[in-house]
């Protein structure tokens, strides 16, 4: 019979195999420890949590106000939108007047607030200021989400059964409108060039356009994976980010060809999804109930670092690049309250 020796004891081997097996067990598990990162290391840290008092039904889209250090909030569920200052970490007030809320940006130049609203398909102009109502412009039905091109002065937002509008931000014209073939979802602008990157999930497809004329430039073909909606831009490495839900996963493609050059498993039921420039990594929050931070170790090679538990529907966020701050939008559900939840970037 083997015999295992450890100092001042002798074990047969049926013992000694189970001691093994314990063994390895606990160098597995404190393997596993040693590899999580400590909180002090943690990319995504807690700050604080800041009510919504009084907010029922879905959060969709933040925007942050630099100039003023506020973040407002489309509380699409409550009709309103919500005012936090940031400086002061507390909410300030509830804006009524909203006809279920999706996409929000702010024009700094001209001191205004777009606010794209579903059920009225009105995009309402706000001065930063006071929040009074300003011009309203009705583009169609479904206006949803907002970007602000500051180059060109131009609001550009996404609506109806298929289509993007370019519209004055100084006074809420519209000046002209580009055709899609479904309903468009998350876009992004270039800032070296005119080009702007359009999700339309009921296509399976990114429709690319140029800005200056209005006019479509190709579509790109999304294969292996669908109900694709969020949406986000490293130009300087030409690569184009979209988040997936069926199955939960990021496709990146290659913006100088349209081609997938990788993608990875992400959470379930995301609808935000940010581009980290200086570290190389991304944040995609999803209403499954995590943040996950996505982190490049080498070109197109992308390794989840953090798998940040968060609320059941907390799909949306916003990622403040000059704060290192990430802002989730949590919504009421059960005993859960309504907050914002503010995490530092390390």
């Amino acid at each position: 019979m083997n015999i295992f020796v450890i100092p001042g004891l002798a074990l047969g081997a049926l013992a000694q195999n189970k001691l093994r097996r314990r063994l390895t067990m606990l160098a597995t598990a404190v393997a596993a420890l040693t590899a999580m990162p400590r909180a002090a290391d943690a990319p995504l840290r807690p700050v604080k949590s800041i009510e919504l008092p009084n907010v029922e039904g879905r959060l969709d889209h933040l925007a942050f106000d630099p100039r003023t250090q506020r973040l407002l909030v489309s509380a699409l569920g409550n009709n309103t939108v919500e005012v936090l200052n940031m400086k002061a970490e507390e909410h300030l007030t509830s804006l009524r007047g909203f006809a279920e809320p999706q996409g929000i940006a702010v024009v700094p130049d001209a001191r205004t607030v777009a606010v794209a609203n579903r059920r009225s398909g009105q995009v309402q102009l706000l001065n930063a200021d006071d929040y009074r109502h300003g011009p309203v412009l009705h583009p169609g039905d479904n206006a949803d989400n907002v970007r602000y091109d500051a180059a060109a002065n131009r609001l550009y937002v996404g609506f109806g059964s298929g289509a993007i509008g370019a519209i004055d931000a100084r006074d809420g014209r519209l000046l002209g409108q580009v055709a899609l073939t479904g309903h468009p979802e998350s876009f992004q602008l270039e800032h070296s060039g005119p080009r702007m990157f359009v999700n339309v999930p009921t296509a399976d497809q990114i429709a690319v356009i140029d800005r200056n004329s209005m006019k479509a430039l190709s579509t790109w073909h999304v294969a292996g994976a669908g109900a694709c909606f969020p949406m986000a831009l490293d130009e300087v490495n030409h690569r184009l980010f979209i988040g997936c839900r069926r199955p939960a996963k990021a496709m990146v493609f290659d913006t100088s060809n349209g081609r997938e050059v990788s993608s990875f498993e992400i959470v379930g039921d995301t609808d935000d999804l940010f581009y980290d420039a200086v570290r190389k990594r991304l944040y995609i929050s999803g209403g499954e109930g995590f943040i996950d931070v996505i982190e490049e170790q080498r070109p197109n090679s992308f390794t989840r670092i953090a798998h940040v538990p968060t609320a059941s529907g907390a799909r949306t966020g916003l990622f403040v690049a000059d704060q290192d701050r990430f802002y989730l939008a949590v919504p009421r559900r059960d005993n859960q309250r309504a907050e914002i939840r503010v995490y530092d970037i390390h």
